[in-house]
């Protein structure tokens, strides 16, 4: 009994002690993050070199925008007709009209059949004229496209008549790189540093970007496609950690915010652009231009200060900082540099499997993964129903872009009312709203029921943006970067299930929207789980 009870108080101490430890490991830590506060602050909270560390994000957003949609614009439904040039070579003054009236077949409503031809008869014209075709087959030498205005992907490969080829499927291809360009670019991003690694996903976006209008066939655009976006979703990683760890205080929340705007700003040059280039090819090459904007990146770009001091880079974090301070016009004080110091002398080591052995860092990212899956789901779902109603989609397009700057402007104000967790809150409770109208209303009110799904994504945009900040805010520095490539993994999920289910179901189905309805009622559940990150500092340590 008394050994017993010895090692029950033994036992006791030993949990006390390591309490103590972790409590005062976490004061440690808070003290050195509140010294690189204090350092930043001193450098100036947000001058000219801050301001241009925002801009630098604007053109991958646009790029972003345009090579993500797209695809919708250029994988369009075609009318195709058989080529029926055979008797063009008899008799070559027929005009088009002529000669589809005579070798095509026609429809019970007289419109002309799609994918049949009258088969090739050596007769003459009046023999044709007077006694027609009867035998059909099926198009022998391709199609012709009399009712397109544009070249567009669709018949320049001839994806038609059971070859088609439709954009969920290229999203999901496109998806797929989100997915392996997130995993990818995370773990290097926090091994190698943010510098080198935006500088090989822009690399990846120049090359892949610019050739997307290049391939001769569909599949190996669908390639450049996927690799383009591993680019993309590599540089917008990278580049939200670099001004997540810049920027302190409200500043980190409305600049990201403001560079989510230009997102937009992409959607809708791709819009226009679109609309008025007659070319597929040409649109990708002049939309693709800007990736050449980004090599300047390679001089201007700067590395962040917090990996430099937890890599043990104490000396190149302090030249930075001077260097920021100089554009600022501002000086360090010299106190300020000398504490500068990395805690044991020894760069900080982690792994992936943190993310199973930490409790937090499980929980956070079990929690961000649900959430990102549920809001990544639920927006392609809505924005595929809006295409249900035939709705034009160029103005599927705009119209929602529209709406999303006032969506993420008003996020601004919510945050600085209501903080990070009780904002996005408030955004999925307004999602899980349009969710179950949607369900309720009548499909026969066209008009009510695309109205209330502009709602729907008007608050999702603003959802989105809030899972970019407060994702990179809760992962610590050391894996920030591959905390967001892991629960990317769950965006993908999302957006891909979405895909394969509307798929699955073929017609018009209350499926998608009753999951989408589901899962926003467990996202607003799971939010409540986290902590609030408003005002507080970043963590840069797994033990804070």
């Amino acid at each position: 009994m008394e050994s017993q009870r010895s090692s029950r108080a033994l036992s006791s101490r030993s949990r006390s002690m390591e309490m103590l430890l972790n409590r005062l490991r976490a004061i440690k830590s808070k003290e050195e993050e509140d010294k690189l506060a204090s350092i930043l602050d001193a450098v100036g909270e947000f001058g000219p070199f801050q301001r241009r560390l925002v801009a630098l994000t604007f053109i991958p957003n646009i790029l972003a925008a345009f090579f993500m949609f797209a695809d919708s614009l250029v994988f369009t439904a075609q009318k195709a007709y058989c080529n029926t040039s055979w008797i063009l070579a008899m008799y070559p003054n027929l005009s088009e009209a002529e000669q589809m009236n005579l070798t095509l077949p026609r429809e019970s409503n007289g419109s002309f059949l799609t994918c049949l031809m009258y088969s090739p008869v050596d007769w003459n014209l009046d023999s044709i004229i007077q006694f027609g075709l009867n035998r059909t087959e099926m198009c022998q030498d391709g199609w012709i496209y009399p009712e397109s205005k544009k070249r567009m992907l669709t018949d320049e490969f001839d994806l038609v008549c059971g070859k088609e080829f439709n954009w969920e499927l290229a999203m999901t291809v496109y998806m797929a790189g989100f997915l392996i360009g997130s995993v990818t670019f995370g773990f290097l991003c926090d091994r190698l540093g943010r510098y080198p690694t935006i500088l090989v996903s822009l690399l990846g976006l120049t090359i892949f970007g610019f050739g997307d209008g290049l391939p001769s066939k569909a599949w190996p655009h669908m390639r450049s496609q996927h690799y383009t976006c591993s680019g993309l979703i590599g540089t917008a990683w990278c580049g939200l950690c670099t001004v997540t760890e810049w920027l302190v205080g409200v500043h980190r929340a409305r600049a990201i915010i403001v560079s989510h705007c230009y997102f937009t700003a992409g959607i809708l040059i791709l819009s226009g652009l679109a609309y008025s280039i007659p070319h597929w090819r040409l649109l990708f090459l002049v939309g693709g231009a800007p990736v050449f904007c980004v090599i300047p990146y390679i001089w201007v770009l700067p590395e962040s200060p917090r990996w430099l001091m937890l890599r043990g880079k104490v000396e190149e974090a302090k030249q930075i900082l001077c260097r920021a301070a100089s554009v600022n016009k501002k000086v360090i004080p010299l106190n300020l540099l000398t504490q500068m110091h990395l805690s044991g002398k020894k760069p900080v080591k982690t792994s992936v499997l943190d993310f199973y052995s930490n409790r937090y860092l499980r929980k956070v990212t079990l929690v961000m993964g649900c959430l990102w899956f549920t809001i990544s789901y639920t927006y392609l779902t809505l924005s595929l129903k809006v295409k249900d109603f035939g709705v034009n989609p160029y103005t599927r397009q705009v119209i929602p872009s529209l709406m999303e700057v006032p969506a993420r402007l008003c996020c601004v104000l919510l945050l600085e009312h209501l903080g990070r967790k009780w904002t996005l809150a408030l955004t999925l409770l307004q999602a899980s709203l349009v969710c179950l109208l949607v369900l309720l209303l009548p499909q026969e009110l066209k008009f009510t029921v695309v109205l209330v799904i502009l709602l729907g994504e008007f608050s999702l945009a603003g959802s989105v943006t809030l899972l970019f900040i407060y994702t990179a805010e809760l992962l610590p520095t050391v894996l920030r970067a591959t905390g967001l490539g892991l629960v990317s993994l769950a965006f993908a999920a999302g957006a891909i299930s979405s895909l394969t289910i509307l798929r699955i179901s073929q017609s018009p189905s209350i499926l998608p929207t009753c999951l989408s309805c589901a899962s926003a009622v467990l996202a607003l559940y799971l939010c409540s789980l986290l902590p609030e990150t408003q005002d507080l500092p970043l963590a840069d340590t797994i033990e804070h």
